[in-house]
């Protein structure tokens, strides 16, 4: 009997790791199933330019894994038994059940309203494509002198911010921050990042914290009334409960508990990618959510699924957080190297320089799912004796 390994979310960590999976072991020892809720992959770091109006290129999963056996399995996952080693799905042929022997959780997050009055009901978001495409469409409908509010002060309120401002001028785009927009960021880039503002006419509201959000308008903490015809809300991610409902060690945000390996602390069949997973970097904080911490666990989680189905040590890949990269429309941006204390180093990079190597970060992505088994080794590594994980120590 083939060894099972499910794939839950095809993402950014899912897809790249259902296809080293599938390049890197036999098919003769192994099936993958990838369940997916919706038919093409999500270029998350895009989506407030899909809102913005610019068109990208669609790229369907099934085509994505044909001819690597990857099964495709568009559906909702709606509960895990760990116990059992089944996965509960919801989809158009109905509800159904998947086993497995290893599962990979890589479910992602989506927008925290936070429990903030009319968020969840008045504003837009794009964490999800069809999110941004509702988004799109009320922008579309907005004349000259539109007011658009973009809530959060992190990297995606700022990159929609700017996006929207640059691709919108006819419309009024402000963004309401907590504190200061790039407080983690240098100096330098820091007064970058204000230019940048001025220049799209980006009116900035700091230290401004929003308590409700009303069809027309959000009101802040301090009484303030900030108009608005579509409030964005990029206050902050969640995870969906899932995890905690099946009874998997999570933290205190919902996330996974996970080893160094990306292995669950709890259940051993199970591994997290992505920001479903709470690991620890290499400077002993939690990886943020993000994608380069999908990279980052995605590459780790393959790396000992594989090592521990073939029966190998497990070796660890980096887990260092090098820094931000932020867009501040389509010929600015910002890139900004940290320390191992994740403190903004004095140099960065800003301008059409920044631009062009988030462009070919973004594109990259792109064409790594696009090609899930390029450099397909030309003999697959064989399982060792036995269907079931081999448990192997970690290198240390």
């Amino acid at each position: 009997m083939k060894h099972r390994i499910v794939v839950l979310g095809a993402g950014y960590a899912g897809a790249f790791a259902a296809g080293n999976l599938a390049r890197r072991l036999s098919s003769s020892d192994i099936e993958i199933t990838v369940v997916n809720a919706v038919p093409d992959f999500v270029e998350r770091m895009r989506l407030h330019q899909l809102a913005a109006g610019q068109d990208l290129a669609v790229r369907s999963l099934a085509d994505v894994f044909a001819g690597t056996g990857v099964r495709l399995r568009l559906a909702r996952v709606t509960g895990i038994d760990p116990e059992r080693r089944t996965v509960a799905v919801t989809g158009e042929d109905g509800e159904g059940e998947l086993g497995y022997d290893t599962l990979l959780y890589a479910l992602g997050s989506s927008v925290a309203h936070h429990d903030v009055p009319g968020a969840a009901e008045y504003a837009f978001d794009v964490t999800g494509r069809a999110s941004a495409l509702r988004l799109r469409e009320r922008l579309a409908a907005l004349g000259e002198g539109g007011t658009v509010l973009v809530v959060g002060e992190g990297l995606t309120g700022i990159e929609t911010a700017t996006e929207l401002a640059e691709s919108r001028p006819d419309l009024s785009v402000a963004l309401a921050a907590r504190g200061e927009p790039g407080a983690w960021l240098s100096a330098k880039a820091r007064r970058h990042l204000r230019r940048a503002f001025d220049r799209l006419g980006v009116t900035v509201h700091e230290h401004t914290a929003i308590e409700a959000v009303e069809p027309a308008r959000a009101i802040a903490t301090d009484g303030r009334s900030l108009p608005a015809d579509a409030t964005v809300w990029s206050a902050g991610f969640a995870v969906h409960p899932l995890a905690a409902a099946a009874g998997l060690e999570v933290a205190e945000n919902g996330r996974i508990v996970v080893d160094r390996s990306m292995r669950s602390v709890s259940h051993p069949d199970v591994y997290a990618a992505g920001d479903s997973a709470y690991a620890i970097g290499d400077n002993g904080r939690p990886l943020p959510m993000s994608c380069a911490s999908a990279g980052f666990t995605n590459m780790q989680a393959t790396a000992a699924i594989i090592a521990r189905l073939t029966g190998d040590e497990v070796p660890l890949t980096g887990l260092k957080y090098y820094g931000n990269h932020i867009s501040l429309g389509r010929r600015d941006a910002i890139f900004q190297m940290v320390d191992g204390e994740v403190r903004a180093s004095s140099w960065y990079l800003g301008g059409r320089s920044a631009a062009r190597l988030k462009a070919g970060v973004l594109s990259g992505a792109g064409w790594g799912i696009a090609h899930p088994t390029f450099g397909v080794p030309k003999r697959r590594r064989r399982l060792a004796g036995t269907t079931a994980p081999a448990v192997v120590p970690v290198a240390s």
